[in-house]
């Protein structure tokens, strides 16, 4: 069976053309959501339209989150509350703990801790797990989810962050997340049969760093996070488009 992804968003915090970078990778059936910024059952209603994948909140076996920042991570309220009230169902969240650790108390406690399970009563206390099912990432080894073996390494970044590289059906997947140029980074991601790396100014990838990189690295990586003002066209590496589909 062969491995693949639709992108829903490609953009950065700041875009005012794209959704944030965000992909639905599938295999076997199943859907792994990459990051989940908001609004994501938007973002997959328009990726199917354009792509020809149904892609909705039934559809996610899990949700993979790289980091924390909100243009990553805004939609994790209303996909877990979603999954709650209306599919009925915990949201199988998977992490490396340096992750997940703020999680909760530093990101959704505010908006889920208390909840009127009935009219006019009174709010009753809850947590993570009433809606989420935790699973922890490791730097270490492999984790099986389903058809899935996603593996994880820290970048740099300003807050926790971790690459993936995400295998299917004898294929690979390499995502860098958000990171500073990392040449060991670039080598842990050579190892995938694509790869799918970020590019903007800042503590991020400078597309110079990427251009310079060898043909036969730059053949098999398509860009992403690019900011609103990018040149597509004079890329020498292939940026993804919003809502299309991309076979690994």
């Amino acid at each position: 069976m062969s491995l693949s992804f639709v992108t829903l968003g490609v953009g950065d915090a700041f875009s005012a053309l794209y959704y944030s970078s965000c992909l639905a990778v599938e295999a076997e059936g199943q859907v792994l959501l990459v990051d989940c910024p908001h609004p994501i059952r938007k973002m997959m209603r328009e990726a199917s339209l354009s792509s020809g994948v149904t892609l909705d909140a039934d559809r996610v076996s899990g949700l993979v989150l790289t980091h924390l920042h909100a243009d990553h991570s805004s939609g994790v309220e209303g996909l877990g509350y979603f999954s709650f009230f209306v599919l009925k169902r915990k949201l199988r969240l998977l992490a490396h703990p340096d992750v997940t650790r703020r999680l909760w108390e530093g990101h959704l406690a505010a908006g889920m801790e208390d909840l009127i399970r009935t009219p006019g009563g009174e709010p009753e206390r809850h947590g993570l797990d009433d809606y989420f099912e935790p699973l922890p990432l490791s730097t270490e080894q492999a984790v099986r989810f389903g058809p899935f073996s996603i593996e994880c390494r820290r970048t740099y970044h300003h807050v926790p962050t971790t690459a993936l590289r995400i295998r299917a059906g004898g294929r690979c997947l390499g995502y860098s997340a958000d990171t500073a140029y990392d040449e060991g980074l670039i080598a842990w991601l050579g190892e995938a049969d694509l790869v799918v790396h970020e590019t903007n100014h800042g503590v991020h990838t400078p597309y110079a760093k990427l251009a310079a990189l060898p043909e036969a690295v730059r053949a098999k990586m398509r860009l992403i996070h690019y900011p609103d003002g990018f040149d597509l066209a004079a890329s020498n590496i292939e940026p993804l488009a919003q809502g299309r589909r991309y076979t690994v």
